[in-house]
Formats: C-alpha cells, sequence, structure tokens
C-alpha cells in the first residue's frame, strides 16, 4: 500500500481548490463557442478542461515525481497512455467531470484525481468547485467530507431510489435493464457527472446507481470513497473494479445488502 501522508493529501486537495478559483470558475458561464469542441459524439471538451489538466499535471508531478499521470484529455489525443493506468504508480485525472454541464452553464461539474499503484487506488478526491464540497478516501482508513468521517446511508424509501446511466447501453440492453428496473425501484435522473452521483450515494439522496462505461479518471475516485464510506460498488458480477480494467458495467450501492437485492433485480 502506498503511503498516503497528510502532506501529500493537503498538498493534492490544495492545488484542486486552487485550480477550481483560478482556471476553472473563471470560464463557468463565460465560455466563448470556439472554447467548447466536441471530441466524439455526446462528449464535450473546453478550454476549461485541457487548461485544468495542465494545472493539475504540473502539480502532482511536484508531489510526487515517480507516479505517471493519465489525464482523461491526455489519452484523447493519445489513446494509448490508457494501457499505463494500470501499471505501477500513476495519478488518474478527470480535470472537469461534467463537462457537458459545465459547458451549459449548470451544475453539477466536479475535479477528480485518483492516485493509483498497480490497478488498486489507494487515494482519491472529489471537488465540487461551486459547493467548496471536497470527499476524499484513503484505502482502509475511511472516507470523508471537509475532512469530517462520513459513512454512507440509505435513503430509507419504500422503494429504493436508482439514478441509472443508460447513456452508453445499446438498445435491447437498455431496454430489458429498464424493465426489470421500473417496477422494483425509482427510477430518477442522473447528474451525468460522477462527481456528483458518488456524493449522492453516501448523503442518502440515491441509493442505487448503474454505469456502463467505467474509464478510470470518472470512477477510480469515487469507487473507492463510497466503498471506504461501507458501501459497495463493483462489476455487475461481483467482481472488484480495478484501473486499468477495460471492461464494461458497474453496480454501485449505498449498502451491500441494496447492493444484493440490485443485483437480483437488474442482473438475476
Amino acid at each position: 500500500m502506498t503511503d498516503i501522508s497528510p502532506t501529500l493529501h493537503r498538498g493534492v486537495s490544495d492545488l484542486m481548490q486552487r485550480v477550481a478559483v483560478d482556471i476553472v470558475l473563471p470560464r463557468f458561464q463565460n465560455l466563448a463557442q470556439h472554447e467548447i469542441q466536441e471530441k466524439a459524439a455526446d462528449d464535450l471538451v473546453t478550454i476549461a478542461d485541457k487548461e485544468s489538466e495542465i494545472a493539475l499535471n504540473e502539480g502532482l508531478v511536484r508531489l510526487l515525481p515517480e507516479a505517471g499521470l493519465v489525464g482523461e484529455e491526455a489519452c484523447a489525443a493519445d489513446p494509448s497512455i490508457l494501457a499505463s493506468a494500470g501499471t505501477g504508480l500513476c495519478w488518474i485525472i478527470d480535470p472537469i467531470d461534467g463537462t457537458g454541464n459545465f459547458a451549459a452553464g449548470r451544475a453539477p461539474f466536479g475535479i477528480m484525481v485518483a492516485l493509483a499503484n498497480d490497478g488498486v487506488t489507494e487515494a482519491g478526491w472529489i471537488y465540487d468547485p461551486l459547493s467548496g464540497r471536497l470527499c476524499h478516501a484513503i484505502r482502509n482508513k475511511g472516507a470523508f467530507i471537509n475532512e469530517e468521517p462520513v459513512a454512507a446511508r440509505p435513503t430509507g424509501a419504500e422503494r429504493p431510489i436508482a439514478g441509472i446511466s443508460t447513456l452508453f447501453l445499446e438498445g435491447g440492453r437498455r431496454d430489458t435493464l429498464l424493465t426489470r428496473a421500473k417496477d422494483a425501484l425509482t427510477l430518477v435522473d442522473i447528474p451525468r457527472c460522477a462527481a456528483e452521483q458518488y456524493p449522492r450515494l453516501v448523503l442518502g439522496i440515491n441509493d442505487i446507481s448503474v454505469f456502463e462505461r467505467t474509464l478510470p479518471w470518472d470512477h477510480a475516485a469515487g469507487v473507492l470513497f463510497l466503498n471506504e464510506a461501507g458501501g459497495r460498488v463493483c462489476r455487475n458480477d461481483g467482481s472488484p473494479y480495478r484501473v486499468g480494467d477495460n471492461r464494461a458495467g458497474m453496480l454501485a450501492a449505498a449498502t451491500p445488502r441494496l447492493w444484493d437485492a440490485a443485483a437480483e433485480i437488474l442482473f438475476d
């Protein structure tokens, strides 16, 4: 296990807050059209994403020079970088998660950073620039919001509340999943932002989430945060999530009991 010292934690959290103040927030609701580009269908990038990733890279290298860097925008420019995510010590960086929301001038969006070692996430940070909420977790040492320990709690609703992402599901699988869910779960809109979805599962806002695409910058920090808070996130078959594992599909729940119930409903 990599030693995550208080100094390293403070360095990462301070860096994320500085990047939010200096780069992200000044661009919020202040983007020119030419500062928003489409990388792929329904996948945007803005000048703030690019500038944020550069600043995060520079700061994280200073904090831990021996660690590699796997950032969302670097991987968009050179997909071969993603292959290094599960090998050795590396930072996993999402400079703005929820870029579609950010580009549209609405919440939620966030900054996500994780530190992984040979595919195992050792620490993760999720920062909400608008509220100042900092979620972080260290493997085997718990989860925290604004430095206070936190335990995941279910909503208490009679029918579990589920945010199910069907954005990357093909039609037949999407229809089957929603059919199974509709009579047993209360379906709610997803925030289209993993930096918001994972805290919702800890804070008693949602009980269950389903993800199809599981890119490391979207999930490394959030999976660790929810698991360390006492919830459960893993592959649909119950196997653990690892950085560098390119399989699709993941189920998250506020408690292990809810995970078991959701898996039976959704996946038999």
